[in-house]
């Protein structure tokens, strides 16, 4: 009986791997064995980075809560835990938003609270 070997298969994966590997410099785009590397790192970089980036952004929102929060004689914990003791429900992004786009605003939240 002969060999049976499906063709079709493979090159559809190594069609799909090669793709993925579009843009990639050097023998990254075109060589299997280093674009199949190439590709399943990128992916685990992507999951990982895909949590990381909440992290990446929660830190950025509190640096800009705590620097609009400075300029009016708080400190970024002293104006949170006035925030909750006030009830006041506006979350780290929408207080980051007000800080730097719109400085009334967030002005007259401090004044509300202090």
């Amino acid at each position: 009986m002969p060999r049976s070997v499906n063709s079709v298969a493979k090159r559809a994966r190594r069609k799909k791997v090669l793709k993925q590997a579009k843009g990639y410099f050097g023998r990254r785009k075109n060589v299997w064995t280093v674009a199949k590397n190439a590709v399943d790192k990128a992916m685990q970089y992507s999951y990982r980075d895909r949590r990381n980036k909440k992290r990446t952004f929660r830190a950025l929102w509190i640096t800009r809560i705590n620097a609009g929060a400075r300029l009016h004689g708080l400190s970024y914990s002293q104006f949170m835990g006035k925030l909750k003791a006030n009830n006041i429900e506006l979350n780290r992004k929408v207080l980051a938003d007000l800080a730097m786009n719109n400085p009334e605003a967030f002005k007259a939240i401090v004044d509300k609270v202090k």
